[in-house]
């Protein structure tokens, strides 16, 4: 099945979307050279979703995903996918949840394949950001959580 991708400017440079079967299977920071900008209904949607949020004007993402993983990855990615606007929680508290360790969370978070969508930025450690695998590494963790007025948690 044929992957198609869309890519736009955003406040934290260029993000592009990969859909397959008319689901968001991936977000990445840049452009894949041999990609070009397609128009499906799933990216098009994508498109004006993230730039709703990143406008302020959107505070939960109503898209088709598809999250390629182990069921724990998956079960993560709902986990966040669960975390409100504007709140974070801990690895920790993630892990209890799932019946699993603080750093098997970290490393699912660290493998999610569509970040701000599926938020893993909202997911902190116990006495620190923790880590952020998307383009800037923790200081785009932070931009998004000041965007999301989550940021009286960095102080």
């Amino acid at each position: 099945m044929d992957v198609l991708s869309a890519s736009f400017d955003s406040p934290l440079g260029m993000v592009s979307v990969d859909s397959q079967a008319g689901e968001i299977v991936q977000l990445y920071w840049g452009v894949k050279a041999h990609q070009g900008h397609d128009r499906s209904p799933e990216l098009i949607e994508a498109q004006q979703q993230l730039t709703a949020y990143f406008e302020g004007h959107l505070t939960v993402f109503d898209l088709p995903l598809s999250v390629k993983g182990s069921d724990f990855q998956r079960a993560v990615c709902d986990a966040m996918s669960a975390i409100p606007l504007g709140e974070t929680r801990t690895y920790g508290d993630l892990a209890k949840g799932l019946d699993a360790s603080a750093q098997a969370v970290g490393n699912a978070c660290g493998g999610n394949p569509i970040p701000i969508i599926i938020p893993c930025h909202r997911v902190l450690g116990a006495t620190s950001l923790g880590g952020f695998s998307g383009a800037g590494g923790v200081e785009s963790k932070v931009w998004l959580l000041r965007h999301e007025n989550a940021a009286g948690l960095l102080i």
